[in-house]
């Protein structure tokens, strides 16, 4: 009888040893990983950015969805372009125009998510020891899409008023001395992702004056930029520089399950996006972007937006009055006038990465500061989100950790600050300050 041939056991042994370089750059981000424990009912979650959809039509759009099919179903169902549907992509040129933004639909790439555009805009632009200018703090799933291609994070920090030009302009200056030139600057200048706050029309225009000058491509994320609750929408940089690299997403204006986002660009980043988009998925998926399309071509999508935006405003307003009252002297907040967040900076010798764990057992998560840096940062700062729980369940939880706060102070007075380790110095400037002080 024949034996069997036997794979090669140190192919068993070590599978690892066959990874790409680049895999040691991918981790599980740490705010990922609450969701498992967040995601328990009987604690209440104010960690994750997940968008409120109770107020959308549900039976419309299930009947909506059946007739696509039904009427549809083989276009639907089917391989489509990289690019995206052209119907969707005009439609998108309609929406970008509410930000100031003239945009032509040949230049518009349909991806899923704008998470996906972010990769592809990383994986054409950054080699391995490229250096990305980012915000301090920063968007998790950016710090990642980095982090896999191997590219070095330079924060530059920000104020009340968004992103500091002169901030970048010394984060340049210094580079420039290195004989290094970012191929990226990385910024969400509307209602930003974690730190809540909003870049001033008055830097925007300087932003881009600096970028231009160090010949640094500009890549704005703006997932939440028609999320505003004084009704005001900021120009995006898109608008005042045709060079700009817009990321745009229906999740948080439509249904993020559906996974329909894009990317604009000038036309030789758009052809190398496509081919990209084309290696990575082939196509998105006709269907989601049909159910987008007839959304938008059928369905009051403004007056949706301003349902959601006031039941946004509602939280922010109960996150805000429990703030003022449960917590103690001492910590600070911003106001934020748009977006899913609120940015919390808490006293001297409180970490809140090592007090989450306690702060779960007291049934409320939320997001440390450190995952929103790249460099270990952020152990004074946590997120706050109010878009998913109800005032009410926003309200008990800000209640809960309060308690948790209080705690982690009295064994400070107890026992005094511990010390604390000297971090890196690629991070210009101090962390973010916040306006508010209770």
């Amino acid at each position: 009888m024949t034996e069997p041939v036997r794979p090669h056991s140190s192919a068993i042994r070590k599978p690892t040893e066959r990874f790409a370089a680049r895999t040691a750059g991918m981790t599980a981000s740490e705010i990922r990983a609450l969701f498992a424990v967040a995601s328990r009912p009987e604690v209440v979650s104010l960690a994750g950015g997940m968008p409120n959809l109770a107020a959308l039509p549900l039976d419309e759009l299930s009947a909506e969805v059946g007739d696509l099919v039904a009427r549809d179903g083989l276009v639907a169902l089917q391989y489509g372009s990289a690019q995206g549907m052209p119907a969707l992509r005009e439609q998108i040129c309609e929406v970008m125009a509410l930000e100031g933004i003239r945009a032509d639909p040949d230049d518009v790439v349909v991806t899923v998510g704008s998470q996906m555009a972010l990769d592809l805009v990383t994986r054409i632009f950054c080699d391995p020891g490229d250096v990305v200018l980012a915000e301090g703090p920063s968007y998790v799933g950016a710090l990642g899409s980095f982090a896999a291609y191997q590219a070095r994070v330079v924060h530059v920090a920000m104020d009340e008023h968004g992103l500091v030009p002169d901030l970048l302009r010394a984060a340049l200056r210094s580079l420039a001395a290195q004989g290094i030139t970012p191929k990226l600057l990385y910024t969400i200048p509307t209602f930003h992702n974690p730190a809540g706050v909003t870049l001033t029309v008055e830097r925007r225009t300087e932003v881009l004056e600096i970028c231009a000058q160090y010949g640094v491509c500009v890549v704005e994320d703006n997932p939440y930029g028609l999320l505003g609750f004084s009704g005001r929408i900021y120009p995006a940089l898109r608008s005042m520089d045709r060079g700009v690299v817009y990321l745009g997403s229906f999740s948080k204006t439509f249904a993020s399950g559906l996974r329909v986002g894009w990317a604009l660009a000038p036309p030789a980043v758009r052809d190398r996006l496509v081919l990209a988009a084309e290696s990575a998925t082939l196509s998105p998926p006709n269907l989601n972007q049909m159910i987008v399309s007839r959304y938008l071509a059928g369905h009051d999508w403004r007056g949706q937006i301003k349902t959601f935006t006031e039941m946004y405003r509602d939280r922010r307003d109960a996150m805000l009055r429990a703030l003022e009252t449960y917590l103690p002297e001492g910590f600070t907040w911003n106001i934020p006038d748009g977006g899913f967040y609120v940015w919390l900076d808490v006293p001297e010798g409180i970490d809140t990465k090592a007090m989450l764990p306690r702060a779960v057992t007291a049934r409320v998560a939320y997001a440390s500061g450190t995952g929103f840096y790249a460099d270990g940062f952020g152990s004074r700062q946590l997120r706050l989100s109010y878009c998913y729980p109800t005032p009410e369940r926003i309200t008990e939880g800000v209640r809960r950790l309060a308690s948790v706060l209080e705690a982690e102070l009295d064994v400070l007075r107890t026992f005094g600050a511990p010390a604390r380790p000297t971090l890196g110095t690629t991070r210009s400037g101090p962390q973010t300050p916040s306006p508010h002080t209770p």
